[in-house]
């Protein structure tokens, strides 16, 4: 009996490490792009319970100005887990007793997000400071 042994040539290697490597360029871009809207959807999520939580303030002292003691239950987003992605605290530390600007400041990873800081007021009105389209920024 005579037996062949068969294998796979470098060619044949060498043509599936292409198509991995072509197959990972196109995906890893729509990766990190779904990876910073998650992460853009934490500090979001984020100013809306800090923007509640302003609003039961106001209605139990007739201010948004903290007394001496009182401070922001948080200040990074996301709440839980090591590594955080914002900032959160008023803008321009600016709190008047009838109004407020809260502002989630990118950093880390997230410092190059085409939306930059995103802000909520008081009277709900969003916002943000970057060069990306409003609606790609906040979900409506």
């Amino acid at each position: 009996m005579h037996s062949t042994i068969r294998g796979i040539t470098l060619i044949e290697l060498m043509i599936v490490v292409a198509i991995v490597a072509i197959l990972a360029s196109v995906g890893y871009p729509s990766y990190q792009d779904h990876v910073r809207k998650a992460r853009r959807a934490d500090a979001q999520t984020a100013l809306l319970e800090l923007a509640q939580f302003m609003e039961r303030y106001y209605t139990t002292n007739g201010t948004y100005v903290f007394d001496d003691d009182d401070n922001l239950p948080f200040g990074e987003a996301p709440k839980e887990g090591a590594t955080k992605y914002y900032n959160l605290d008023f803008s321009d530390d600016t709190v008047t007793a009838t109004t407020y600007t809260l502002e989630a400041v990118p950093k880390g990873l997230m410092t190059g997000d085409p939306c930059g800081s995103l802000r909520i007021t008081n009277t709900g009105a969003k916002s943000r400071t970057g060069t990306a389209d409003e609606s790609l920024c906040w979900r409506r």
